[in-house]
């Protein structure tokens, strides 16, 4: 049995008056969802346990497999081990946000325009970060160039108590409520203050205005997180893996589960992403031996987070028909046996811009096993009247693996 996970980042949503009442989900046209959800096993699964944030980092570890209450110790260390940062005991790490702030003076009362700054290239965030590094390293702090506006910071000896923000989560807000507390926030706090004057007249970011882009005029600092400890899916399940994703957070959450990063040429973690690509990527990868591939798409997380509803339900019918059916018809023809879950990691509501915490829907069909219950439609509502709801979201994985009591 070859085992492939389709996540769709933050596809679930709440019903909207522009959408005829009707969430992304289900006004897309999805036919391919469908068909799994009519021929498989539908219901809901809550990713985030009561407590803990409602996170891609939280909600990915669950539908992985691994509990966030024994697992999760914050965002950042999963994205250093994608990046080939080490972390030692003594080390927390940060997520570093390249952001594009209003111009209001002082700090606190700017506002957070563009928590991506225009999704900056990758050439131009390296020289940015280098203008932090050079400004801001110190013997305890060092900053690692990640991609595009995701980099990270290092702090040796850093305190475990912090009070961040997901620059995500504020889109448009003025930021003076939200800048860092807890022990020594006063620290990074003066970094980030200090950061605006260093890059806001950089010459990346005098180019970048003059183009008419958003310039990455701070840095933004959340995340915090230590090395965490967890099992391979070789030690857990007996499998080995691949993991196909454009976001380091994905890639170092398969890395620490012992799966291997596939890379793909054009993924970019948007709209724009090779969909194509990732998919032929995960059927070569069982293909050449893989038991199991986690297959992780981010473009409706990040619409939703700009508030781009037709690009919202232009992402989910891309993953409909250029993966979910692509992988479908590959697979059937292959003769292997097959499982696929389809699933949403957490849902990034269109009104909010950000994450919530409520279940969200998932499939599971199998090739040896197929259903027939028709009229089902992979949604919210749908999956809720099924009357499945898997409440440790965890679970989900064992169930998909045959690994349920």
């Amino acid at each position: 049995m070859k085992y492939l996970v389709i996540v769709g980042d933050g596809m679930a949503d709440y019903p909207m008056e522009e959408l005829d009442h009707k969430t992304a989900l289900q006004y897309a046209r999805t036919p391919h969802f469908d068909r799994l959800a009519e021929e498989g096993l539908l219901g809901l699964v809550q990713t985030i346990p009561e407590g803990l944030p409602p996170g891609s980092d939280t909600a990915n570890l669950s539908v992985m497999g691994y509990d966030p209450l024994q697992y999760y110790t914050g965002r950042s260390p999963f994205e250093a081990i994608s990046l080939g940062v080490d972390l030692g005991p003594e080390d927390v790490s940060f997520r570093c946000n390249l952001v594009t702030l209003s111009a209001e003076q002082p700090y606190p009362e700017k506002t957070m325009d563009d928590y991506c700054a225009g999704e900056i290239s990758d050439h131009e965030a390296a020289e940015l970060i280098d203008a932090v590094k050079a400004a801001f390293a110190s013997e305890d702090i060092n900053f690692h160039t990640g991609f595009r506006y995701r980099h990270l910071m290092v702090w040796h000896g850093a305190p475990d108590s912090w009070q961040l923000t997901p620059p995500h989560d504020i889109s448009g807000q003025k930021i003076g409520d939200y800048l860092p507390g807890g022990k020594n926030g006063a620290r990074i706090r003066q970094i980030m203050e200090k950061s605006y004057s260093a890059l806001a007249e950089h010459p990346v970011n005098r180019k970048r205005v003059e183009k008419g882009l958003n310039p990455a005029n701070s840095i933004w600092i959340w995340g915090a997180g230590r090395r965490p400890s967890i099992p391979t899916y070789a030690e857990k399940y007996g499998l080995t893996g691949s993991v196909v994703s454009a976001v380091d957070l994905i890639k170092g959450l398969g890395l620490f589960a012992g799966l291997d990063p596939v890379e793909v040429e054009g993924a970019t973690g948007y709209i724009d992403t090779n969909y194509r690509g990732k998919v032929r990527a995960s059927l070569d990868a069982l293909k050449q031996g893989s038991d199991f591939v986690y297959l992780h798409i981010e473009a409706p997380d990040e619409c939703s987070h700009r508030f781009e509803t037709e690009n919202k339900i232009k992402a989910i019918e891309l993953i409909d028909e250029l993966v979910v059916k692509a992988a479908r018809q590959e697979l059937d023809q292959s003769g292997l046996d097959y499982s696929i879950l389809l699933v949403t990691d957490h849902a990034t509501p269109l009104s909010l811009g950000t994450h919530t915490s409520e279940a969200v829907p998932f499939a599971i069909y199998r090739s040896t096993d197929p259903g027939l219950n028709r009229g089902r439609t992979f949604d919210e509502t749908c999956a809720a009247e099924s009357g499945l709801l898997l409440g440790e979201g965890y679970r989900m994985m064992d169930l998909f693996l045959g690994r349920s009591n």
